[in-house]
């Protein structure tokens, strides 16, 4: 559909009236309504009305693009409106507004409506197009140049289509939400400033989108993949294919780019082999990748987990506990879903796809068996619970070579008996193996998980603050990437044997770059654009609830002056963490469940105070560092 389809002579007002915002609004208002394009002209004009009082639709750069959806619109139309001088629309860059788009959806407008008016959003960026807007002396001449745009987009996307070679990409990361999307965005946009026609498919945490094709992938003359969790790699046999972390496709994709564009890598082929070594291929795959594929399957367990444990001692930290005075039946469920259930199986998922990872889906169940070992069987002293995430580590990475290892050695079986050995051969010979080797060496690993975790408890004075500078400064150096990951493991783990004070140390940590953000573009107003003061806002509540990712668009954007500035701050708050002794039962949730620490009200105060002082050294810091734009 075209845009003119939507936007016609008598729905263009070239020489408004008004003088506000409000004055704008009910003149486009009454053209479309003048055009027959309303059912209600009243509400309609409340459903924009209602728009704005969300966040004003004046977007800068002179356009503002009030709309709605609702019923109160007969038919889907697009208003023009042009002020010759301008007026104060409230715009996010607070520089008067003369150009205006209508838009009114009705509540059954299809996507090709959608997406037409999406275009048009896009189309406005282009500061020839807006002056050829602002130059139109008749409703014709806005009809031309809208026309015309269109036509110039569509002999671009005709000449990608046509131009030699196509490349194609997959980007996934292992909580599947800010990494995975960052890259591809980053991708998408340095191929096209390269003119290289590309696809890419982001593996999120709400699934697959834009998946390649059969098709695609038969047409691609080389495939990146920018990923730090598994990926089915066996549609791609037979192609070019570089396999890199997710951070490259951020911080360097023209590289990659150009790599794919020279075929400059190895062939992938489907035994899981490759015809080349690559210097990309050995950041990826090994120790690293596997383990952030187990690290990320088992964080639902631990949030959700987490979160009914937190949730559970709301009625006291006892409430659970039939014998207790504070018992709760209520409490005791959450407790019994939360913890004897969801947390209890973190090691065995840890495991499980650490081994699947490695062996693919035979090494599932020999993993998931050994983490449950690793936890159920204690010391060769009886005491402990178990080898942990220790023994979890192992074990995954155990089942999985070993798996690797049957499938090698059963491969000279004869063909008729291909159909048993994923039903019957790999899962006996494989849990058997690593079950046997696990029950062998796991009471060891007790003794040295539970030695490690004592020794851990004993610290004091200044290796506690160390610890708690390490912890605290790891959280915010990739915010959400490998090394934050890392450091929350390792507070999972501490608080899975029994240690409260490194997760407590962990979560502050993660709050803190969010935090400091959103105070820093309140504070330092002129160093920040009117789209990043807009973010601040959101990274706010973000922070508040343990989402360090809410950081990230600063740190891509500046990541010289944000990325020490966040470290310092999460730092120094890790530090106060440790050394006030600070506890916390539960993994995460941010400040629903600070009442939850342990030792009263004093506790929680000082807790409170730890992120604060972080919070605001980071954003003085980060204040300080960035230029003034006023000056730029």
């Amino acid at each position: 559909m075209k845009i003119t389809d939507l936007l016609t002579k008598d729905t263009i007002v070239l020489n408004m009236k008004a003088s506000s915002k409000s004055e704008a609004i009910d003149e486009l208002v009454g053209q479309l309504d003048q055009a027959g394009k309303l059912e209600n002209r009243d509400e309609y004009k409340q459903a924009i009305q209602a728009r704005e009082d969300q966040s004003t639709t004046g977007i800068g750069e002179g356009i503002a693009i009030p709309h709605a959806k609702t019923s109160a619109v007969k038919d889907p139309a697009i208003a023009f409106g042009r002020s010759q001088d301008g007026l104060d629309y409230e715009s996010l860059d607070g520089q008067p507004t003369n150009l205006f788009f209508m838009i009114a959806a009705s509540e059954g407008a299809n996507n090709t409506h959608l997406e037409t008016l999406s275009r048009l959003s896009s189309y406005l960026m282009d500061t020839k197009f807006r002056e050829q807007l602002e130059a139109a002396k008749t409703e014709a001449d806005v009809i031309e140049a809208i026309n015309a745009k269109e036509a110039e987009e569509e002999d671009e996307e005709e000449t990608e289509t046509s131009s030699a070679g196509k490349i194609l990409a997959v980007t996934a990361c292992p909580t599947g939400i800010a990494h995975t999307y960052m890259a591809a965005d980053k991708l998408k946009a340095t191929a096209k400033e390269m003119n290289v026609p590309i696809k890419v498919q982001t593996n999120g945490s709400s699934g697959v989108k834009n998946q390649l094709t059969a098709e695609d992938i038969a047409e691609a003359d080389a495939i990146i993949v920018a990923a730090d969790v598994n990926v089915d790699m066996a549609p791609f046999n037979g192609k070019p294919v570089i396999e890199v972390p997710v951070a490259k496709a951020i911080h360097e994709p023209e590289e990659l780019i150009k790599k794919a564009v020279n075929k400059d890598a190895p062939t992938y082929q489907g035994s899981g082999k490759q015809s080349s070594s690559s210097e990309e291929k050995g950041q990826r795959t090994g120790f690293y990748k596997h383990l952030m594929n187990g690290v990320s399957n088992m964080l639902p367990f631990v949030v959700g987990g987490g979160i009914l444990i937190a949730i559970s001692f709301f009625w006291g930290i006892n409430s659970a506990n039939p014998d207790n005075a504070d018992y709760n039946r209520f409490a005791e469920m959450l407790s019994i879903i939360g913890g004897g259930n969801a947390f209890f199986l973190l090691v065995p998922v840890l495991a499980g796809f650490i081994a699947s990872s490695i062996a693919d889906r035979p090494g599932f169940a020999p993993g998931m068996v050994g983490g449950l070992i690793a936890v159920t069987q204690t010391s060769a002293e009886g005491a402990g619970n178990g080898s942990g995430f220790l023994g979890g580590l192992i074990a995954g990475f155990l089942a999985g070579y070993l798996t690797l290892l049957i499938k090698k050695w059963l491969e000279g079986l004869p063909a008729v008996l291909d159909g048993l050995k994923t039903v019957l051969f790999y899962p006996v010979l494989a849990i058997f193996g690593t079950g046997m080797i696990m029950l062998l060496i796991n009471p060891a690993l007790t003794s040295v998980y539970t030695g490690l975790f004592n020794f851990l408890d004993n610290m004091s004075g200044s290796n506690l603050a160390l610890l708690g500078i390490i912890v605290g400064g790891m959280m915010a150096v990739d915010m959400g990437g490998p090394v934050n990951k890392a450091a929350y493991t390792f507070g999972i783990a501490a608080l899975d044997a029994g240690n409260y004070t490194f997760i407590a140390a962990a979560m502050a940590g993660g709050m803190v770059p969010p935090l400091a953000m959103g105070v820093a573009t309140m504070i330092f107003k002129n160093k920040f654009t009117p789209q990043e003061r807009e973010t601040g806002k959101a990274a706010l509540p973000l922070g508040t609830f343990f989402i360090t990712e809410g950081a990230i668009p600063f740190a891509a954007a500046d990541p010289i002056r944000v990325i020490p500035s966040m470290v310092a701050g999460s730092a120094l708050t890790g530090m106060l963490v440790m050394l006030f002794g600070i506890s916390l039962p539960a993994p995460h949730g941010g400040a629903i469940i600070i009442p939850l620490i342990e030792g009263g009200f004093m506790q929680i105060v000082l807790y409170i105070v730890a992120i604060l002082v972080g919070t605001i050294l980071s954003a003085i810091v980060v204040g300080f560092l960035k230029k003034d734009l006023r000056k730029a």
